[in-house]
């Protein structure tokens, strides 16, 4: 149920399919915001509390919402009164709201619901800052903020100021795009939602969560069925549950905004690194993630131009340019409807003229007709994948299933929530051959970093859980080594007595204000220095960025990984991480060609800090993909014996 602001509100339009016109989660979610704009009114606090009862009462119903009213039982629940209860019996029944309803929303400025959904500013505060200071919108708060004019405001002071201008930062972020692994939350939720309804044949996810891409604006879903079975299919996407509001429906196409309630089970983000957490806007991001919506466009069409929508719809831009350029020059018009000779259009447009289209049972006949072979959806951004095509030469992917471990992931000696033991049993479960344990270090005390004796102690304990398991014929192992913060001139924590017992060093960055207020060719010379280090294994989440929180230091990331490529090629094991959380997803798919390209072994490592953590290498593995790497360039798709021998390629 979408409660909070950061967008204009509207009421739900009716159900074409007729009673209930509105679902229980339209009507809870409407009663909420009557109650919110009634607020910003300054109406009665009773009135205003009836609302929010409502909405409550509703939301926790277990019965059949539809049935109750239908019955004249929703006044016989606790917090429905007479008048609320006849407002939401005629909007179920006869599709129409109250009339001081529609008042409400629309007469509200929209710029005050906007800025409902920065956090910790309430409808009463954006109240008396619209009163006292004539503010509208989050333009006119922030200039009122940065004049230093809310300070001197009653109830309010420097610290709640601050705090209002950092909140608009955190919203702009929030609106702007979401990460992969929130769309893809969402789009796989209502892609299974509506490939339940009968006659729908076919459905994919586009855009860019089918390529992939570390964030994604909105949601492109592609329907295919017979024609005349659109209607009945829109009908009952509009029917699903989760959906916040109906921006436009027709038997083509659907626009929607989706809300939490579309997942069956509670939302949840899992257990965050603390550092990335504050990064992103701490306890104040997770508030807005769980009340948080996302825009979908639903497309139905026919299952002969399902290929060609697909298509066109999974992009990218640059991608789809160069082949409507390769159907132009064989003489072919490509397009969402069809692959269609030019000779048969003259002037028919769109659906008309697809009737004359070539046959595509799938995307692979529209590439094999363009004279190419199929090239996945990570790949289309038009960054050399077509003329890798023409010349045969696109990559053999790597696939989640090539993963047999990972080796950057914490305890509870350092900030993990799970023990050793725990962390093992996990990563046998998802039939992994080895894990690594890299705690943090102890410089690093935000994160409990471990200190040199609890550090070799836990390789003790490695050793002796590795003795056992290969007396017992177990092929699994555990590799010992620590996430080393790097310290001034790139040194590494500890001396060398402790990291030469160790099997690996991740050496990060973790002291971002320092790295972010130096120049690019400090920060690259430390960065190199850290790598020369003997004991240096592996570089972990190399720019320190994280998506929709901050953006990396200043480095010559190029110049880092050419180092990295030379040692490599005087045998000496370097390998740079791609760190597989989805707040991270660092190195950068762009860069990890680049990698490949130098010879050097790219790490998919989870970073994780609980045993779900484990699982976010699939984030990593995407991102991969997207980087063209394929099986033989990733490390952890080697056996535990060839993962050893290199790790023993020191200095």
């Amino acid at each position: 149920m979408n409660m909070g602001g950061g967008g204009v509100w509207k009421l739900p339009r009716p159900r074409a399919k007729g009673i209930p016109f509105f679902s229980r989660n339209q009507i809870a979610t409407t009663l909420h915001q009557v109650g919110v704009l009634l607020e910003l009114r300054g109406a009665n606090p009773f009135r205003t509390r009836s609302y929010f009862n409502g909405s409550r009462t509703i939301s926790t119903l277990t019965e059949d919402f539809g049935e109750v009213v239908i019955s004249g039982r929703l006044m016989d629940l606790k917090g429905i009164g007479k008048g609320l209860g006849s407002g939401i019996t005629n909007a179920v029944l006869e599709g129409e709201w109250p009339e001081d309803w529609v008042e409400l929303f629309e007469t509200t400025p929209a710029g005050l619901i906007v800025m409902l959904g920065i956090p910790n500013l309430g409808p009463k505060r954006i109240k008396l800052l619209n009163e006292e200071l004539g503010i509208t919108n989050i333009i006119e708060l922030q200039e009122s903020c940065e004049a230093g004019e809310i300070e001197d405001l009653s109830g309010f002071g420097k610290k709640s100021q601050q705090k209002i201008l950092d909140g608009i930062q955190l919203l702009k972020r929030f609106n702007a795009r979401r990460r992969l692994d929130i769309g893809l939350l969402y789009g796989n939720a209502l892609k299974e939602l509506i490939s339940n309804i009968p006659k729908v044949e076919q459905i994919e996810l586009a855009g860019s969560a089918r390529r992939k891409k570390e964030s994604i604006g909105d949601l492109d879903l592609v329907v295919g069925a017979k024609p005349e079975d659109h209607e009945e299919i829109s009908n009952s996407i509009l029917s699903l549950p989760g959906i916040a509001d109906i921006k436009g429906a027709g038997d083509s196409k659907i626009s929607l905004i989706l809300d939490t309630s579309i997942f069956e089970n509670e939302f949840n983000l899992g257990n965050l690194d603390g550092g990335v957490l504050d990064a992103i806007g701490g306890e104040d991001y997770e508030k807005m993630e769980a009340t948080g919506t996302i825009d979908a466009q639903v497309r139905i069409v026919p299952p002969n131009m399902f290929p060609f929508t697909l298509a066109y719809f999974t992009g990218s831009k640059e991608h789809n340019i160069r082949m409507r350029q390769r159907a132009l020059d064989r003489g072919l018009k490509l397009n969402e409807f069809g692959l269609i000779p030019i000779a048969k259009i003259d002037d028919l447009k769109g659906i008309e003229a697809a009737q004359y289209s070539v046959k595509a049972d799938n995307e692979e006949d529209i590439y094999k007709k363009l004279d190419l072979p199929y090239i996945v959806p990570e790949l289309r951004e038009d960054l050399g994948e077509i003329e890798a095509g023409e010349e045969n030469k696109l990559p053999e992917l790597i696939t989640i299933d090539s993963i047999k471990g990972a080796f950057h992931n914490h305890t509870n000696l350092s900030d993990g929530e799970a023990t050793l033991e725990q962390m093992a049993d996990e990563a046998q479960r998802l039939n992994w051959k080895y894990l690594g344990i890299s705690d943090h270090s102890e410089s690093l005390k935000i994160a409990n970093g471990a200190n040199a004796n609890d550090l070799l102690n836990q390789g003790d304990i490695i050793k002796k859980y590795n003795l056992t398991w290969k007396e017992k014929g177990n092929d699994f192992r555990l590799f010992h080594g620590v996430e080393s913060d790097i310290l001034e001139n790139g040194k590494l924590d500890y001396n060398d007595d402790v990291l030469k017992e160790l099997d690996y060093v991740v050496a990060s960055v973790h002291a971002m204000t320092k790295w972010n207020n130096r120049d690019e060719s400090e920060n690259t010379e430390d960065l190199i220095k850290t790598i020369e280090n003997k004991y240096t294994t592996m570089l972990g989440h190399p720019t320190g960025r994280i998506i929709q929180g901050r953006n990396g230091y200043e480095v010559d990331m190029h110049a880092v990984i050419r180092t990295m490529g030379e040692m490599n090629e005087n045998g000496i094991f370097k390998a740079i991480e791609l760190n597989a959380s989805p707040y991270r997803l660092d190195l950068d798919w762009r860069l990890c060609k680049f990698a490949k390209m130098c010879g050097v072994p790219v790490s998919i490592n989870p970073d994780a800090h609980d045993l779900m953590g484990l699982r976010d290498v699939r984030f990593g593995t995407y991102i991969a993909r997207k980087g063209w790497l394929e099986k033989s360039d990733v490390l952890n798709t080697k056996s535990s014996e060839e993962v050893a021998t290199l790790f023993s390629k020191r200095m």
